[in-house]
Protein backbone atom coordinates (compact mmCIF):
# COMPACT_ATOMS: atom_id res chain seq x y z
CA UNK A 1 0.00 0.00 0.00
CA UNK A 2 1.39 3.18 -0.85
CA UNK A 3 0.84 5.89 1.20
CA UNK A 4 0.81 10.03 0.07
CA UNK A 5 0.20 12.86 2.19
CA UNK A 6 -2.37 15.25 1.73
CA UNK A 7 -0.48 18.44 0.09
CA UNK A 8 2.88 17.31 0.46
CA UNK A 9 5.34 18.97 -1.53
CA UNK A 10 6.27 17.08 -4.45
CA UNK A 11 9.91 15.52 -3.57
CA UNK A 12 10.59 12.97 -6.19
CA UNK A 13 13.37 10.62 -6.22
CA UNK A 14 14.56 7.10 -8.00
CA UNK A 15 12.06 4.69 -5.59
CA UNK A 16 9.27 7.08 -4.08
CA UNK A 17 7.51 10.27 -4.59
CA UNK A 18 4.59 12.13 -3.27
CA UNK A 19 1.87 13.21 -4.17
CA UNK A 20 -0.85 16.55 -3.62
CA UNK A 21 -4.32 15.56 -3.45
CA UNK A 22 -7.16 18.25 -4.45
CA UNK A 23 -9.65 18.11 -2.20
CA UNK A 24 -12.80 16.21 -3.32
CA UNK A 25 -10.29 14.58 -5.55
CA UNK A 26 -9.70 10.75 -6.05
CA UNK A 27 -6.32 8.74 -6.81
CA UNK A 28 -6.35 7.77 -10.25
CA UNK A 29 -4.01 4.65 -11.37
CA UNK A 30 -0.88 6.71 -12.41
CA UNK A 31 0.99 3.20 -13.33
CA UNK A 32 3.06 3.16 -16.42
CA UNK A 33 1.92 1.33 -19.45
CA UNK A 34 2.92 -2.09 -19.12
CA UNK A 35 2.77 -2.59 -15.02
CA UNK A 36 0.86 -4.69 -13.88
CA UNK A 37 -0.25 -5.29 -9.88
CA UNK A 38 -1.66 -8.55 -8.34
CA UNK A 39 -4.85 -8.73 -9.57
CA UNK A 40 -5.92 -10.27 -12.65
CA UNK A 41 -5.87 -9.41 -16.18
CA UNK A 42 -8.78 -7.45 -17.29
CA UNK A 43 -10.20 -7.18 -13.47
CA UNK A 44 -10.88 -3.47 -12.24
CA UNK A 45 -9.04 -1.68 -9.66
CA UNK A 46 -10.37 0.46 -7.03
CA UNK A 47 -7.78 3.37 -6.68
CA UNK A 48 -7.27 3.88 -2.42
CA UNK A 49 -9.09 6.86 -0.66
CA UNK A 50 -8.47 9.12 2.23
CA UNK A 51 -9.41 8.14 4.99
CA UNK A 52 -9.65 9.97 8.62
CA UNK A 53 -8.99 8.11 11.43
CA UNK A 54 -9.16 8.99 15.12
CA UNK A 55 -8.30 6.05 17.54
CA UNK A 56 -8.79 5.78 21.31
CA UNK A 57 -6.64 4.47 23.63
CA UNK A 58 -6.92 3.96 27.20
CA UNK A 59 -5.62 2.38 30.80
CA UNK A 60 -3.74 2.61 33.75
CA UNK A 61 -2.35 5.82 34.61
CA UNK A 62 1.14 6.55 33.20
CA UNK A 63 3.48 9.44 33.74
CA UNK A 64 2.93 12.02 31.22
CA UNK A 65 6.15 12.69 30.21
CA UNK A 66 6.65 9.34 28.96
CA UNK A 67 2.94 9.55 27.93
CA UNK A 68 3.83 12.48 25.47
CA UNK A 69 7.39 10.97 24.86
CA UNK A 70 6.08 7.98 23.04
CA UNK A 71 3.44 9.69 21.34
CA UNK A 72 6.00 11.81 19.96
CA UNK A 73 7.82 9.11 18.66
CA UNK A 74 4.73 7.27 17.47
CA UNK A 75 4.26 10.75 15.57
CA UNK A 76 8.10 10.36 13.55
CA UNK A 77 7.61 6.39 12.96
CA UNK A 78 4.57 6.94 11.70
CA UNK A 79 4.75 10.17 10.08
CA UNK A 80 0.76 10.64 8.68
CA UNK A 81 -0.13 11.35 11.98
CA UNK A 82 -1.63 14.80 12.36
CA UNK A 83 -2.58 15.31 16.06
CA UNK A 84 -2.24 13.28 19.34
CA UNK A 85 -3.88 14.56 22.61
CA UNK A 86 -3.13 12.68 25.91
CA UNK A 87 -3.42 12.68 29.28
CA UNK A 88 -1.88 10.28 32.06
CA UNK A 89 -4.49 7.21 31.28
CA UNK A 90 -6.34 7.77 28.00
CA UNK A 91 -4.96 9.24 24.67
CA UNK A 92 -6.20 10.26 21.04
CA UNK A 93 -4.80 10.05 17.71
CA UNK A 94 -5.94 11.40 14.12
CA UNK A 95 -4.03 10.78 10.93
CA UNK A 96 -5.19 10.37 7.26
CA UNK A 97 -4.76 6.91 5.85
CA UNK A 98 -4.42 5.71 1.98
CA UNK A 99 -6.64 2.51 1.62
CA UNK A 100 -8.91 1.03 -0.65
CA UNK A 101 -11.36 0.78 1.67
CA UNK A 102 -13.33 0.92 5.25
CA UNK A 103 -12.36 -2.49 5.93
CA UNK A 104 -8.58 -1.82 5.44
CA UNK A 105 -8.28 1.62 6.68
CA UNK A 106 -9.75 0.30 9.96
CA UNK A 107 -7.98 -2.77 9.92
CA UNK A 108 -4.76 -0.74 9.54
CA UNK A 109 -5.31 1.55 12.57
CA UNK A 110 -6.90 -1.57 14.92
CA UNK A 111 -3.00 -2.44 14.30
CA UNK A 112 -0.83 0.91 15.20
CA UNK A 113 -0.96 1.08 19.05
CA UNK A 114 0.06 -2.60 18.67
CA UNK A 115 2.90 -2.41 16.52
CA UNK A 116 4.14 0.47 17.36
CA UNK A 117 4.43 -0.02 21.44
CA UNK A 118 7.35 -1.13 21.91
CA UNK A 119 9.50 0.70 19.23
CA UNK A 120 8.04 4.21 20.79
CA UNK A 121 7.55 2.51 23.95
CA UNK A 122 3.69 3.26 24.13
CA UNK A 123 1.39 2.53 27.51
CA UNK A 124 0.25 -0.92 27.60
CA UNK A 125 -3.46 0.62 26.87
CA UNK A 126 -6.15 -1.20 25.22
CA UNK A 127 -7.97 0.67 22.22
CA UNK A 128 -11.57 1.92 23.27
CA UNK A 129 -12.61 3.44 20.15
CA UNK A 130 -12.48 3.79 16.48
CA UNK A 131 -13.95 6.27 13.78
CA UNK A 132 -12.96 5.87 10.25
CA UNK A 133 -14.96 8.39 7.76
CA UNK A 134 -13.91 9.34 4.41
CA UNK A 135 -12.88 12.64 2.92
CA UNK A 136 -16.04 13.89 1.71
CA UNK A 137 -18.00 13.34 5.12
CA UNK A 138 -15.00 14.43 7.04
CA UNK A 139 -15.05 17.72 5.25
CA UNK A 140 -18.94 17.85 5.30
CA UNK A 141 -18.87 17.59 8.85
CA UNK A 142 -16.36 20.62 9.49
CA UNK A 143 -18.60 22.65 6.92
CA UNK A 144 -21.66 21.84 8.78
CA UNK A 145 -19.89 22.59 12.50
CA UNK A 146 -19.98 19.21 13.84
CA UNK A 147 -17.95 16.60 13.88
CA UNK A 148 -13.56 16.03 15.21
CA UNK A 149 -12.58 20.13 14.78
CA UNK A 150 -9.48 20.40 12.07
CA UNK A 151 -6.13 18.87 13.59
CA UNK A 152 -4.57 22.17 13.95
CA UNK A 153 -2.57 22.78 15.58
CA UNK A 154 -0.87 19.61 14.28
CA UNK A 155 1.10 17.58 17.04
CA UNK A 156 1.29 16.15 20.10
CA UNK A 157 -0.89 18.01 22.64
CA UNK A 158 -2.22 17.22 26.49
CA UNK A 159 -6.23 16.96 26.34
Amino acid sequence: MRRVRPGASSRASAERSLTSVAAGATYTDTRAAGETDESQEGEAVEAPRLWHVTLSVSGAEAPLKEVRRGLEQLAHDHPFLLTSRYAPDHAEIRYWEEARDLHDAAAVALRLWGEHRQSAKLPPWEIVGLEVIDRDTYHQRIAEGYGPLPATPVGVHPF
